[in-house]
């Protein structure tokens, strides 16, 4: 297996993980939850959550890998408001819990290099 389906199976397992976690553990996510969004907070965590297991699919799966790469790396902008929410909510929080929030902040661009890189080594992965 060449590094580039390792690394979209990595990527994939990442997206899966975090999309069981909003269905298995659904109260940490609620509360990233930008209140501007319109609805329940529960409602947006399963479905940011459904959203990462149907992305984890796509990036799992050569045919679509390219497509689901791109739109998970859209995916990762469009979550960046609810990571700046937490980082704000729980500016009063232990030392160690503000790191945490505050660390996903910058994490937020090499998940979306990542993703691109996966999408556009995929192009090549249909040729085989």
């Amino acid at each position: 297996m060449s590094l580039v389906p390792r690394s979209a199976l990595l990527l994939a397992g990442l997206l899966a993980g975090s999309g069981v976690a909003h269905f298995a553990a659904p109260k940490p996510f609620d509360a990233t939850i930008p209140r501007a969004l319109p609805g329940s907070p529960r409602a947006w965590t399963y479905a940011s959550g459904a959203v990462e297991l149907a992305l984890a699919a796509g990036v799992a799966l050569p045919r679509t890998r390219r497509t689901a790469a791109l739109a998970t790396a859209a995916f990762f902008v469009g979550v960046f408001p609810a990571n700046v929410q937490m980082a704000a909510d729980w500016r009063h929080r232990p030392a160690p819990l503000r790191a945490a929030a505050l660390g996903r902040l910058p994490l937020q661009v090499p998940l979306v290099l990542w993703a691109r890189n996966v999408a556009g080594a995929a192009r090549g992965d249909r040729a085989a």
